[in-house]
């Protein structure tokens, strides 16, 4: 499953690539479809048109979205769908480069649409929505932020993450403590209570492990708690600038120097892959854990017997009025430029994105947070106070995302391969480096926005 945000794409140079994308796909006339309203059958004479819809999910998460799939098509003779799961950028990315590629696909990298609305590579859907009478704030003003670039709304959201705070409450009730922490420092020292080592010196229990790498450790999920900001008002990066970025650093090395750097990512070598049942949270290894919403179904597959409870993330005490909000982005669905049967594939995207019992459906399987404002309240989720804790912080006006930039995801890459050597120990001069950082990242995206297609 998810969410992969530590994994790599050749991002600096994704606009480039889909700017370059040849030809245009022509609507399909074989239907009127684009009139008809989400779900409704649209019966046309003739046989059914094939369309291939690609999708991330894999296994048994991609079992559950076929099973929606699969309604949408017995309820709609004209087309017949082709689901192809465990998709991700950098096959996207070729097909929108070769113009042979699908009639609709979703990415689970929302900051990636910056590339795919300026390139043209996804196709404008605010005709579409416009067609159809679909308002933009039908979804909270997050997700409406992370599905277009400069104005121009290519893609749309299908289901959503918030990230939030997972707790051992066998764990924490041995060390004295009755709640979760809600401020850094309270996070802090309760983690180095909870930590515990083996005879050898070795660690045994991690209270909290803030290492970016591990598990879903990014600066896109733990900037949040420090409202750190990524830019200014003129779209300049702010690393260097916004002392929020040095805070957050200094806690999170002064964190793994307690653990001792050597010491903790041996202890990650030894815990289970994240997405395994020997998860180290899971197995109680991890007393306490930054994670999106999609744990809570993972623990109630692999340890359902496991004693925890789920809070928003702790925030610097400077900034209390933070606390409730988080990290948010989510997957995302639009039409390549090239595919062939857009009007068609317009219907089937609506369903997938604006249907509340088709949402619902699928966030009951696949627990990752409805999209939509009107889903998050449907009476068809399954009531389950773990996950609403992420439905709260998704439709919380305070959270936030990265920003949408033509680089893609590009330049949280610089500043994660920064990151990797701030955390040992070899970077001397943080504020030095980070205006390093800065430079890079606003070079990136000059290139970038220069080889935007016109």
């Amino acid at each position: 499953m998810r969410r992969g945000l530590t994994a790599t794409l050749a991002t600096c140079a994704l606009a480039l690539v889909v700017a370059a994308c040849g030809g245009g796909g022509s609507k399909s006339t074989s239907t009127s479809a684009a009139s008809s309203t989400p779900g409704a059958s649209t019966a046309a004479s003739g046989p059914a048109t094939k369309l291939t819809l690609w999708v991330g999910w894999s296994d048994r998460e991609l079992d559950v979205f076929k099973k929606v799939v699969s309604e949408y098509d017995a309820a709609h003779p004209e087309v017949t769908i082709d689901l192809v799961g465990g998709i991700d950028d950098d096959k996207i990315t070729a097909a929108l480069r070769s113009g042979d590629g699908p009639d609709a696909v979703s990415s689970f990298t929302s900051s990636n649409v910056g590339a795919y609305c300026s390139s043209g590579g996804w196709i404008d859907l605010a005709p579409y929505m416009q067609q159809d009478g679909i308002d933009a704030n039908i979804f909270p003003s997050t997700a409406q932020y992370y599905t277009q670039y400069n104005g121009t709304r290519c893609a749309l959201p299908i289901l959503a993450d918030s990230y939030g705070f997972y707790y051992n409450k066998g764990l924490l009730a041995k060390a004295g403590a009755t709640a979760p922490p809600k401020t850094v420092a309270e996070l802090t020292e309760l983690a180095k209570k909870l930590t515990t080592r083996k005879a050898d010196g070795s660690l045994d229990v991690v209270g909290f492990d803030p290492f970016f790498g591990f598990f879903q450790n990014t600066p896109t999920s733990f900037a949040p708690l420090f409202g750190a900001q990524w830019q200014d008002q003129n779209g300049k990066s702010t690393l260097a600038t916004d002392p929020s970025w040095a805070k957050m650093l200094t806690w999170q090395k002064e964190l793994i120097d307690f653990y001792g750097y050597d010491d903790l990512v041996k202890w990650q070598a030894g815990v289970g892959d994240e997405f395994s049942a020997s998860n180290a949270f899971e197995t109680g290894k991890l007393a306490m854990n930054l994670d999106g919403e999609w744990r809570v179904a993972f623990i109630q597959n692999e340890h359902p017997d496991l004693q925890y409870g789920t809070a928003p993330a702790p925030v610097d005490e400077a900034k209390s009025d933070l606390y409730g909000t988080g990290y948010i982005n989510g997957t995302i669905i639009g039409i390549p430029k090239a595919g062939k049967h857009q009007d068609l594939a317009w219907q089937l995207v609506k369903y997938l994105t604006t249907d509340d019992k088709a949402l619902a459906e699928l966030s009951n399987g696949l627990r990752n947070v409805p999209s939509t404002t009107s889903s998050a309240k449907s009476p068809d989720l399954i009531p389950d106070q773990n996950f609403s804790t992420f439905i709260d912080i998704f439709n919380n006006p305070k959270s936030s995302t990265n920003p949408i930039t033509a680089a893609g995801s590009g330049y949280t890459d610089l500043f994660t391969s920064f990151l990797a050597n701030w955390q040992a120990g070899k970077v001397k001069d943080l504020q030095a480096g980070l205006a390093e950082v800065d430079k890079s990242i606003d070079a990136q995206k000059e290139q970038a926005e220069a080889g935007q297609a016109p």
